[in-house]
């Protein structure tokens, strides 16, 4: 089948591509910005990729007229503005425009379980959108998730964060509300099963795994799983925004995604029973089976997408392919060079930057600028990076953005996603004679970002100094 994949860079978008391309199928990814989609070359050759910004209202008509079916995985919770659920409803009626045309024959939704009478503002989102979907003359087939656990979900390394970090917690009462989390396999077993299956047309169905826990028992069996000891008390006084600092400072999700994660966590998302599980012979996993396999993929440095990746995660929402060419003029520059006698092991060097290998030198200063940034409301170093090797264009790394990540050229371009008064760059480059070339560009904003820049040169001295050495040297 010819399939049209919206959300192609999110984190289920990016897996469920995988899936499809196994199933032998014809996948053409809609994406605002096609360098944005974060996999391997030899992946983005057995695709099509096409720009499609559904926010806006003018028609395209890049999306091709023979696609059988589509996959709607657009959703803009993590998004810094507070209407979140118009910007939402405003790309389901545009994406309804823009398939109306074609030969589309299903429309396939993830949603959100929305079966208590009272429902977050988030949770009303998913269910708007369910309603806009099925005013097509194009059969909508309905998923509605929970809690997705894998490596790189949201849930996932938020839970990860607090049982890890946190052996005693003072916790909000929200932690005793039951949810019904399922395995991201689960989630992917269903995508691709309802897909062509014409009697799931104009149908929605809740799913979730073979356990229905509370986040206080998901926590705990996380700390069993792990064989750490911690104590959970529960107190009635913490208030909704206390929460989502909380969350916001101890765990790796953004401010934003905190207050409305917390305000979903009120609500109780059990699934309602129904026989596609069974229809499909569908392996549901237990929550203590999902953890398993989500700590076996991070073992073996395979994760294929993370929540953090996604645009929404950091601070620039815009195409990012105007950065690409880093400013000649109006700039501050710190230039680094230095001999390498082994190439190969400085570029593997320089593509393993960031997350847990820090930066080589003075890494307590980078951790301490992560949490500067972060108490201003920034990403700090919160996001790491989701492969200690690998890295692609559009990929998080720290408070990084990738630009251009390029083996052939030896070059790596990283756009800065920190709080700081105007536009930052870093730029790794090996030449042709193994001189290793490292770049920091500064484009200020008006005079409180030239005072950054020189306040930060005591520092820069030696810590730019001191990280291309190790690169260069291993040293």
């Amino acid at each position: 089948m010819k399939v049209l994949l919206t959300g192609a860079n999110g984190y289920i978008g990016v897996r469920l591509l995988y899936e499809l391309l196994k199933q032998d199928h014809d996948v053409v990814c809609a994406v605002r910005s096609a360098n944005r989609l974060s996999v391997p070359e030899e992946i983005k050759e057995q695709i099509r990729i096409i720009e499609v910004d559904f926010l806006k209202p003018e028609k395209s008509d890049a999306i091709p007229k023979d696609i059988d079916a589509a996959y709607y995985l657009i959703h803009s919770m993590t998004s810094n503005t507070e209407n979140f659920d118009d910007l939402e409803a405003s790309s389901a009626q545009n994406f309804l425009e823009a398939i109306h045309p074609t030969n589309c024959q299903q429309i396939i939704y993830l949603s959100g379980i929305v079966n208590e009478d009272k429902l977050s503002k988030h949770l009303l989102s998913r269910k708007r959108v369910e309603d806009i979907l099925y005013t097509s003359n194009i059969p909508v087939t309905v998923l509605r998730a929970g809690i997705i656990v894998g490596s790189g979900s949201s849930s996932f390394e938020i839970i990860r964060d607090l049982c890890e970090k946190l052996p005693v917690m003072i916790t909000p009462k929200w932690v005793n509300t039951k949810t019904h989390p399922i395995a991201i396999r689960n989630v992917m077993s269903y995508l691709t099963c309802v897909l062509g299956c014409v009697e799931c047309y104009n149908n929605s169905y809740d799913i979730g795994g073979k356990d229905i826990l509370t986040y206080k028992e998901m926590m705990l069996q996380y700390a069993q799983k792990r064989k750490l000891k911690i104590f959970i008390f529960t107190v009635p006084v913490m208030t909704p925004t206390l929460s989502s600092y909380w969350l916001y400072f101890v765990t790796s999700t953004s401010y934003k995604l905190a207050q409305n994660l917390v305000k979903s966590m009120t609500i109780e998302v059990v699934a309602r029973p129904n026989n596609l599980a069974e229809k499909f012979n569908i392996q549901l996993f237990t929550y203590k089976e999902a953890l398993d396999m989500a700590f076996a993929k991070i073992e073996q440095s395979q994760v294929v997408s993370s929540w953090k990746d996604s645009m929404v995660s950091g601070r620039f929402k815009k195409n990012l392919n105007k950065y690409k060419q880093v400013p000649k003029y109006g700039c501050l520059k710190d230039e680094q060079t230095h001999k390498t006698d082994n190439a190969t092991k400085a570029l593997e060097r320089i593509w393993s930057i960031g997350g847990k290998n820090g930066y080589y030198y003075a890494t307590f200063l980078w951790k301490i600028r992560g949490l500067v940034d972060k108490l201003f409301g920034g990403v700090g170093l919160r996001r790491g990076r989701t492969n200690p090797d690998k890295i692609y264009p559009g990929d998080s790394l720290d408070f990084w953005r990738v630009l251009v990540a390029d083996k052939d050229e030896k070059r790596l371009l990283l756009f800065a996603e920190m709080k700081v008064p105007g536009e930052a760059w870093l730029e790794f480059e090996i030449d042709e004679n193994n001189i290793v070339h490292q770049t920091a560009t500064f484009r200020p904003k008006g005079i409180w970002g030239r005072l950054y820049w020189y306040s930060m040169l005591p520092f820069h001295y030696f810590i730019f100094a001191g990280m291309i050495k190790h690169i260069a040297t291993g040293k």
